[in-house]
């Protein structure tokens, strides 16, 4: 078990989504400076994986895809917020912005396959 002076930290989280919304999925992913990686050989098939600095996404490809209702990914996007969000729009996804929290800028958009995603300028404190 981790002491109160150690940190933990989030290495990846696995999105379902069906074959047809791959080449989408990772264009909206590459929007966010995620860029693809090489899964390991078993599963090449099946997933795709994708990288930002220690973060990963995994993209799952499935037949019925499971999609959380209202879980979300949550990106830091820092001075490229701004940026990262006009290059969203114009590449056709719609941005919902939300109040900020923490007195920092936000948004909700979907990514292909409808997972939703939050960008925000900083992280909570």
């Amino acid at each position: 078990m981790l002491g109160p002076s150690q940190m933990a930290a989030i290495h990846h989280i696995s999105l379902e989504l069906c074959a047809a919304d791959v080449d989408a999925s990772v264009h909206f992913w590459a929007l966010l400076g995620f860029v693809q990686t090489t899964p390991p050989a078993e599963i090449r098939d099946r997933a795709v994986w994708l990288r930002a600095a220690h973060a990963q996404i995994h993209l799952l490809v499935r037949e019925r895809p499971v999609v959380a209702p209202e879980g979300h990914v949550a990106v830091v996007l820092g001075d490229a917020y701004e940026s990262i969000l006009e290059a969203l729009a114009q590449a056709g996804h719609a941005i919902d912005p939300r109040r900020p929290h923490w007195g920092s800028p936000r948004a909700y958009a979907s990514a292909p396959g409808g997972h939703r995603v939050e960008l925000m300028c900083t992280p909570p404190p």
